[in-house]
């Protein structure tokens, strides 16, 4: 399960002197996505997305992210219709940030960058506007750049909860089969998933912080969301 950065082709800072009279059009044209299997979530996302897909772990000690599965096969998005429309009710927030990103130099610092390469860009005034006419930025620019700010935040916060589960030793390695009505079976691995049995032999105090952080809630989401992987079996033959 990779490639989720590398839809970032041609990533560049975003400038009122290279931009100026950029538009970018989004929420229509999901073919950037098609080839991810799976993408990074943010714990705060756990309610939306528990509903429609499987929520696992992928990394190790400080690498460790929760992601959401898109596709049983590698380069597959059971989600991006034939016209590149994103059929998922919920869209998850890595998804809803492109084409934009930011990028952290050696001093930390974050600078807004846009992927060039997206087809919503243009210099036509298509979609929405970058800059104003007196080089300015657009409320949606502002806007944009406020939601990656959040979604920053959220991300670090998931950080945290990654790391209460590994301090409580609570993850395990896990491999799922699918069959196929052809009867091919399809093995997903390289993932973890929250062992029930060392959930349940938590201490009293252990489980009461969890329970008080709000982050047993977010486990029993995750543990959820492991029953919608035979929905993914419903999707491959729907579009067979």
């Amino acid at each position: 399960m990779a490639k989720q950065l590398m839809i970032y082709e041609n990533a560049q800072p975003v400038s009122k002197i290279r931009h100026r009279n950029w538009s970018v059009k989004t929420g229509h044209d999901f073919s950037f996505s098609k080839e991810l299997n799976s993408v990074p979530v943010t714990a705060i996302e756990f309610p939306n997305l528990a509903q429609e897909f499987s929520i696992i772990f992928t990394g190790k000690d400080d690498t460790l992210i929760p992601m959401v599965i898109l596709g049983v096969k590698d380069k597959e998005n059971l989600f991006v219709s034939d016209d590149n429309k994103l059929t998922a009710r919920y869209i998850p927030a890595f998804l809803r940030r492109y084409p934009f990103i930011f990028s952290s130099g050696n001093d930390n610092n974050l600078t807004l960058c846009i992927d060039e390469s997206f087809t919503g860009c243009n210099q036509e005034g298509i979609g929405e506007r970058l800059f104003d006419s007196e080089g300015e930025q657009t409320v949606y620019l502002k806007n944009m750049l406020g939601f990656l700010k959040e979604y920053q935040i959220q991300f670090n916060r998931t950080k945290m909860f990654c790391k209460k589960l590994l301090e409580l030793d609570l993850l395990e390695p896990m491999n799922a089969q699918i069959k196929a009505a052809s009867g091919e079976r399809i093995t997903l691995g390289g993932f973890f998933a929250v062992n029930r049995a060392k959930l349940k032999a938590l201490s009293a105090e252990n489980a009461h912080t969890l329970l008080k952080s709000d982050e047993l809630e977010l486990i029993y989401l995750h543990l959820h969301s492991m029953r919608n992987l035979g929905l993914y079996l419903d999707k491959m033959e729907q579009g067979s």
